[in-house]
């Protein structure tokens, strides 16, 4: 007679949000809530667009116990400012091949991820002011204030026109001018 193995379940990892400001915690947050998906979305994770605090909050996670960043900011300061582009793709390469990490920025703004849910453009916007001049086209109210961002309508209104959001993304993930990667944390969050 064979021998009963006992099999443990594989433990799934909830990936940690990591983000530059409070709007990437404000919109992962609603997401959270509104498609009950998996993922730790916590403060001390957000605030920071210093490269080496973000490094500082990847390793952070990637040493608990099968911890698993994901971590989501803006890269229009690298257009500008030559020190912080060669911290950003030292940054990069480093973290590219880890299977506990993945990076996800947009240029010049998180904004720009938003915009694509209803304009399919890879226009190149030099500030994520003049992405939110554009925005306010499709989300009149869109303020980057906590009162605006705390609201999760505005998150709900996203999620129907979220399908056509990655597939531009990823249509203009590798041409000129402005790009977000935030689809690669959503497909993500959508397998969890």
């Amino acid at each position: 007679m064979a021998r009963k193995i006992a099999s443990r379940k594989q433990k799934q990892v909830i990936p940690t949000i990591i983000g530059a400001g409070i709007t990437e915690q404000h919109y992962f947050k609603h997401l959270q809530s509104l498609m009950n998906w998996r993922m730790k979305v916590r403060p001390r994770y957000f605030g920071s667009e210093d490269i080496n605090t973000i490094e500082k909050k990847v390793n952070a996670v990637i040493n608990e116990e099968e911890g698993f960043a994901v971590c989501v900011f803006d890269a229009d300061v690298a257009k500008w400012n030559e020190t912080y582009k060669a911290k950003m793709e030292k940054f990069i390469d480093k973290y590219r091949k880890n299977k506990n990490v993945l990076i996800c920025k947009s240029l010049p703004s998180i904004e720009f991820w938003f915009l694509i849910h209803f304009k399919d453009t890879n226009k190149s916007f030099l500030t994520s002011a003049s992405v939110i001049k554009e925005l306010h086209k499709f989300i009149p109210s869109f303020d980057k204030s906590d009162s605006f961002l705390s609201n999760e309508s505005w998150v709900k209104d996203l999620i129907g026109k979220m399908d056509f959001a990655c597939e531009r993304a990823k249509k203009y993930e590798s041409s000129e001018g402005s790009y977000s990667e935030v689809y690669r944390v959503i497909e993500l969050l959508k397998s969890v």
